[in-house]
């Protein structure tokens, strides 16, 4: 018997090793929903608005490093799934997004809901087609699935509501799954660079999420101390003394002060984006799995085209083991920077102290809790205050740096994991896709949501402020974000005070299901850089004049 496009669709989405699609139903897209629906081998999962599907697939993809799916409507229902398909673009994350389209006879006529998808989708997808009948179905469809896989990124496929329904001629099948490739790099001149460094530095990032035993031997091996991108955050504990932490605006001062006197830098499985951090001229080893990556940011000396398994692993004996650890330079500056810190956490604000916050949520999680973190200042709470153990996992919104990316991510982690699932979000992010909160509710889904409520765009705030510009427009009105929750049937509480925070954490992780804990947040407490510059220092100089007595530099000048 013929199977419609539908149904080959989600044939070939189940061989492709998709597991998961994420959407909410529409006209034209009814066809492939009730295929879904048919086939028990592909799990739905209906949010409350596309955008939180787009970001749940994109998590999920991050997460598990398998395809995903999720789908929308003809016209707004598509549109909207289009920011969190941006994410899953610029991080790297397999996801197939498949489109309604009014009937082929209504097309061009300017039809109810008609909007050309092919075009609006062609920037963020790596595959991008029209199916235009169920001829050439099976080849876009198959093709889809292989290349959101290979080229790790999204693939669009548009569907006219009357092809859904096509049936498909009997035809030879093809392939959904994607061949890993082999590598086999030279590291000859890599090997004789690290044996000449004395002061060499790893910088690694997701692509090494695996790899924490046999990059603590390369690290003890060279001496190297280990720095990460923030994607990076918890291959290793922040506790050991190897580690120096994040780099750049919300890393550390070990970091900046390692890597400015270092003498070969090691790139692995990153893809870091600040050149303003990188030292000009330093010698650089990047190993990367996609050769586009090579010298995007600051030059590379030595590109090495490998996975970080294989690069490490043949490495390794490949190197003289170094007398001299260049990473016990910095163990008095670490524990200096962690006084630094717990300085900052013990200040008594009045209110929640964001800092304090943080930290006490990392001393309440399990060994393999993930952290799905929202943009804004909760990302520089968690990725400076959160001491991280070894294996768990950090999720961002990390090119994009979309807000409202924490609540329908940590959606997608938790429907792919029994692993302990945290957002962590701002309120002006949270009230981005807050509606998901039906969704958790929907499915019982256990996260724990812990809201930083300071009523600011906080890092707007200090943006303009560190500008010279006087904060404006950043001011939020907030509902009591906890009544909301329990209006969903979500378990919450409210606290205001630093007193509150150890029991408010430990009752919210007492809980068996979704639970929000809303804090009332000191909006002045500052996400300040590891090193303040001139020209930040005389911005929020400026700012401050301006806010407080009405000074302009026109005035000043006088």
């Amino acid at each position: 018997m013929s199977k419609t496009v539908a149904d080959t669709i989600v044939d070939y989405l189940v061989n492709g090793g998709v597991q998961r699609a994420y959407g909410i139903p529409g006209d034209s897209i009814d066809p492939l929903v009730d295929a879904i629906r048919r086939n028990p081998k592909l799990k739905y999962i209906q949010t409350r608005h596309e955008e939180g599907a787009a970001f749940a697939a994109s998590f999920d993809s991050k997460f598990n490093g398998m395809p995903v799916a999720c789908f929308g409507t003809s016209g707004p229902g598509s549109i909207h799934l289009l920011n969190g398909l941006y994410d899953a673009k610029m991080d790297k994350a397999s996801v197939i997004a498949i489109t309604g389209q009014v009937e082929r006879s209504r097309l061009g006529q300017d039809s109810h809901q008609e909007v050309n998808l092919t075009k609006l989708f062609d920037d963020v997808s790596v595959y991008n087609q029209f199916i235009s009948s169920s001829e050439n179905a099976p080849y876009v469809i198959s093709r889809a699935v292989r290349d959101s896989v290979r080229l790790k990124g999204v693939s669009h496929l548009n569907v006219p509501f009357d092809v859904f329904m096509e049936k498909v001629k009997d035809s030879p099948s093809y392939a959904t799954k994607t061949i890993t490739p082999t590598y086999f790099p030279d590291l000859s001149e890599a090997a004789a660079a690290i044996d000449a460094s004395e002061r060499p530095v790893l910088l690694i990032g997701a692509g090494a999420l695996k790899e924490s035993s046999e990059l603590a031997d390369l690290s003890y091996r060279i001496g190297a101390p280990i720095i990460y991108a923030l994607m990076g955050k918890g291959i290793f504990s922040d506790s050991d003394k190897r580690v120096l932490g994040g780099l750049g605006l919300l890393g550390t001062k070990p970091s900046l002060e390692a890597i400015t006197k270092s003498d070969l830098l090691i790139e692995i499985g990153s893809s870091y984006p600040y050149k303003q951090f990188i030292p000009e001229g330093i010698r650089a080893i990047q190993v990367d799995i996609d050769a586009g990556n090579f010298s995007k940011v600051f030059p590379v000396s030595i590109p090495v085209l490998s996975d970080s398994h294989t690069f490490i692993k043949s490495i390794l004996p490949m190197v003289k083991e170094k007398t001299t650890k260049y990473y016990e330079e910095f163990v008095a500056a670490g524990y200096a920077w962690k006084r630094e810190l717990s300085d900052l956490e013990s200040k008594n604000t009045g209110i929640v102290n964001p800092a304090l916050l943080a930290h006490t949520l990392s001393q309440e999680t399990k060994e393999n809790a993930i952290i799905v973190t929202d943009t804004g200042n909760t990302t520089v709470w968690i990725a400076r205050h959160y001491m991280a153990k070894k294996g768990q996992r950090f999720l961002f919104s990390g090119a994009l740096a979309s807000m409202g990316n924490s609540l329908p991510g940590a959606i997608g982690v938790a429907m792919s994991t029994d692993r302990q699932v945290i957002s962590a979000v701002g309120d002006g992010g949270f009230a981005m896709t807050m509606t998901e909160l039906a969704t958790i509710r929907k499915y019982n889904i256990p996260v724990k949501i812990l809201l930083f409520n300071n009523s600011k765009l906080g890092m707007i705030k200090f943006e303009q402020e560190v500008e010279g510009y006087p904060q404006w427009g950043v001011d939020l009105v907030n509902p009591d974000f906890s009544t909301i929750a329990s209006a969903y049937g979500i378990e919450s509480l409210r606290i205001s005070k630093n007193s509150e925070i150890a029991s408010g954490v430990k009752k919210m992780f007492e809980s068996s299901g979704p639970f929000l804990l809303e804090a009332i947040t000191d909006p002045n407490t500052r996400p300040n850089p590891p090193r303040i510059t001139f020209d930040q220092a005389s911005g929020y100089l400026m700012a401050s004049l301006r806010e407080k007595v009405g000074y302009t530099p026109e005035i000043l000048s006088r």
